[in-house]
């Protein structure tokens, strides 16, 4: 079975410094039928005018994720990491028993766009921790990159919930196949282009749900980007 997300029906904050497109309730944007899809809480995709940002904050019990997708976002934490990440580097913040920081936009003269992801954890309180690769090299290849997991298996940065998010760059008329385990559901989101998911189709900033699917199938319709989530079958109502 599939849910479609349509991008046009996503809630939008628009904050001047900040233009933020929510495909699931967040902050003051509410929608009780997309609260999240299991431990998959959060996608927002964020632009970001050069040199504002958003300043320190709290977060907790939370696995946070962030992808750039252009221009450069500088990040700092009360762990000690100062870092930037840039397009093709996936950075995992466990916020776990309590975590500050900050992102701004690392570039004073351009917009930075990228996508920030929560998935709630496996355990609370855990001790705090931080991931950060550049897949560039992989991506630059095709097909589908194993970039987050719950083990940190085949090089992808490590997460504390059994989550496996592939992220992949197509051309026009690649075709991938995401296999589902038992129990599993996948969350699919449109980064850039346009694709097909199961024969339905879906343009830039669209999602879809997918469950009760063995095997599925994704092809680009023109050069087009997407993140993958292979979810376990908890936290859904059905």
């Amino acid at each position: 079975m599939l849910k479609i997300r349509p991008s046009s029906q996503r809630g939008l904050a628009d904050h001047g410094w900040l233009k933020s497109r929510h495909t699931f309730s967040f902050a003051e944007y509410h929608d009780a039928e997309h609260m999240g899809f299991g431990t998959l809480r959060v996608i927002n995709e964020d632009r970001i005018e050069g040199g504002s940002g958003f300043g320190a904050h709290p977060h907790r019990d939370m696995e946070i994720i962030s992808y750039v997708v252009d221009g450069a976002l500088a990040h700092r934490d009360s762990m000690g990491n100062q870092t930037v990440i840039r397009p093709g580097e996936v950075q995992r913040m466990s916020a776990g028993s309590g975590i500050v920081h900050a992102e701004m936009n690392h570039e004073t003269d351009k917009v930075t766009h990228f996508f920030q992801i929560w998935i709630q954890p496996n355990q609370r309180g855990l001790a705090p921790s931080y991931g950060q690769k550049d897949f560039s090299a992989e991506l630059a290849r095709g097909g589908l990159v194993l970039v987050i997991s719950k083990e940190g298996r085949d090089g992808s940065v490590a997460i504390n919930q059994d989550v496996d998010l592939y992220v992949a760059r197509l051309k026009a008329n690649a075709n991938l196949r995401l296999g589902l385990r038992p129990k599993r559901r996948a969350w699919i989101q449109v980064v850039k282009g346009g694709v097909s998911v199961q024969g339905q189709q879906l343009q830039t900033g669209d999602g879809v749900g997918v469950w009760d699917e063995a095997d599925i199938e994704v092809v680009g319709r023109d050069d087009a980007e997407i993140m993958a989530f292979d979810l376990p079958n908890v936290g859904f109502d059905s």
